[in-house]
């Protein structure tokens, strides 16, 4: 078996002075964010995945209070913005809701995000009916010993990948794609997490982009379009992916999302130094 440090390592590669911090989604680990990451670094970005304790894959019997996860990503953050001339925020799932959370606070100081499959809503087509009474076993003695499995199609529609995280999940319990099992600890704390950022997302003035698939598994495009709806940013491009499932990272169209993302931190980059005077809303659909 992989040990857990190796797993759980995060990822540091140096390059130019602007910077990209990513954030890999809840129980998962910063392989996930290593396709993104490599991409964006041939790019000419510094980038930085770090595995955030309490909230990625580790002891679920040591899962942090979604404050906890906040104040890590902030901290990191700042680090980065002491050491490099702009920083731009990617995160992938609940890593996107933290983004949102990290730009309200931070206003300008984030120079753009990328929010992949942003998850407000646990309204995909694989969740569970059950799923929504949860929370509420938090409150009972079930909170010692629960977690919810993670089952097909594991937010991959590549039936080879698929394939092989199942039997990654199986032998390991944890994969590229994350961990096999969810605390039911991390699902109180996420949602807790999504009803403040619902609140607070018009605190954020970075430019957004917003990628979802159109047949996302976990989350509807409800989650892009409340993102696209109620964010506080003056320029937003929202662009649905067709051939993907939830883990847009990994799955058929993860050079896409590279590209998408990689253009619109060049962008952002590139016109930090003026002020847009007219806001900018745009969708795209990519086949």
């Amino acid at each position: 078996m992989v040990a857990l440090n190796e797993i759980t390592k995060d990822i540091n590669l140096e390059k130019g002075e602007h910077a990209v911090l990513l954030i890999h989604g809840l129980s998962g680990t910063p392989l996930e964010m290593q396709y993104v990451a490599r991409m964006l670094h041939k790019a000419g970005f510094s980038v930085r995945v770090p595995h955030f304790s309490g909230y990625g894959y580790g002891d679920r019997s040591k899962t942090k209070k979604w404050q906890e996860w906040h104040r890590e990503v902030s901290a990191h953050f700042d680090e980065m913005k002491q050491k490099y001339k702009s920083v731009s925020v990617c995160g992938l799932c609940i890593g996107a809701v933290l983004a949102l959370k990290l730009a309200s606070e931070k206003k300008d100081e984030v120079a753009a995000l990328s929010l992949l499959a942003t998850t407000l809503f646990f309204d995909g087509w694989s969740i569970p009916w059950y799923r929504f009474l949860l929370p509420l076993g938090y409150y009972t003695p079930a909170r010692y010993f629960y977690s919810y499995r993670e089952r097909e199609p594991y937010g991959l529609k590549n039936e080879q990948l698929r394939a092989w995280i199942a039997r990654e999940m199986t032998e390991k319990s944890t994969s590229a794609a994350g961990s096999a099992r969810i605390p039911m600890s991390g699902i109180y704390e996420t949602d807790k997490l999504i009803r403040d950022v619902k609140k607070s997302m018009n605190q954020v003035s970075a430019p957004a982009l917003i990628m979802h698939s159109l047949e996302d598994d976990t989350a509807t495009v409800r989650s892009a379009d409340f993102v696209e709806q109620h964010v506080g940013s003056r320029k937003v491009r929202k662009i649905f992916l067709d051939d993907s499932y939830h883990i847009l990272t990994l799955d058929n169209q993860k050079h896409t999302v590279a590209e998408e993302t990689i253009r619109f931190f060049k962008e952002a980059v590139a016109s930090e130094s003026s002020s847009l005077s007219t806001a900018e809303f745009d969708t795209a659909r990519v086949a």
